[in-house]
């Protein structure tokens, strides 16, 4: 029998002041419904009721899910990688640059099939690669040779030897929140970058879809968070904000798999992609989602 978390205060800050925004299907592998729920105080949302970590990979269990088989199956999916090219890019020069060193020594959480860690040691980076998933880190090793180590060796790791930490997408699946924020302070150098990127829940796109947004993905997202409870949540660690930039691509991702599961239209989700984005270009608190870059205080 599945273990479920019940939360009476919210993950995020601690208030009690929580209740119940949304319930959300589980479009990837159960079918399953599950509650968002928000935090007055904070204003972030977590998926109430959810599997804990011992019990939550049969949710992972999925051809689609892309970011561990690396499938090409679909439109979508093909359409991801070919995005994915760019992208990469695209982190490895806001790394660069936010470290201000062509290379150094990087730790990549929830490192997938290992694209981004190859990207990053082919530019001559030191990186260590953390995937708690066996199928996506076995598809890094036989696709490019990297050797990634399983999550939860991020509590054993030296201290003080990173110049940046990387999570693409991650956070929002990690069941110890705190407890991985307290290791990023002791992981990082003195001067160290933490990059950090989400799903925004109150992006336009997000606000148009509700509880039919694709990326709030229940139960595998077990937080979905607001700009304000990312600040909030990396303040109460000992990080200060540098910069927030918008992911321009995942509003039309998102958009694109939402209209997939409803039987809607990708006109509509090209439509909706694009007024998130123009929406965005005046405030990054309404894009899609929202890279975050911390430095230690």
């Amino acid at each position: 029998m599945a273990s479920t978390i019940h939360y009476q205060a919210c993950p995020i800050c601690a208030s009690e002041s929580i209740g119940k925004l949304y319930v959300a299907k589980d479009h990837t592998v159960s079918g399953e419904l599950f509650e968002v729920w928000r935090c007055a105080k904070c204003s972030g949302g977590f998926t109430q009721n959810v599997p804990d970590s011992a019990t939550i990979g049969p949710y992972y269990a999925a051809e689609s899910y892309v970011s561990h088989t690396d499938s090409e199956k679909g439109f979508i999916n093909n359409l991801y990688h070919k995005v994915r090219r760019y992208s990469l890019l695209t982190k490895k020069k806001l790394v660069t640059n936010l470290v201000q060193k062509r290379t150094g020594t990087l730790l990549d959480i929830g490192a997938g099939t290992g694209a981004f860690v190859h990207t990053m040691q082919t530019g001559g980076w030191q990186v260590t690669g953390l995937e708690p998933d066996a199928t996506a880190a076995k598809q890094a090793l036989q696709k490019y040779n990297i050797q990634l180590q399983p999550a939860h060796n991020i509590y054993t790791l030296e201290a003080a030897q990173f110049e940046a930490i990387t999570m693409w997408h991650v956070l929002e699946h990690v069941h110890d929140l705190h407890g991985y924020f307290k290791r990023f302070s002791e992981l990082l150098q003195p001067s160290g970058v933490l990059v950090i990127a989400v799903p925004n829940y109150t992006s336009t796109d997000a606000n148009i879809y509700g509880h039919h947004w694709a990326a709030l993905d229940t139960p595998r997202h077990l937080y979905h968070f607001s700009p304000a409870s990312m600040e909030l949540l990396a303040d109460a660690h000992g990080f200060t904000l540098i910069v927030k930039k918008a992911m321009w691509f995942d509003a039309f991702y998102v958009s694109m798999l939402t209209e997939q599961h409803k039987g809607g239209s990708l006109v509509k989700a090209l439509l909706v992609g694009l007024w998130s984005n123009i929406t965005a270009l005046m405030n990054v608190h309404k894009c899609s989602s929202v890279i975050y870059a911390f430095k230690k205080k």
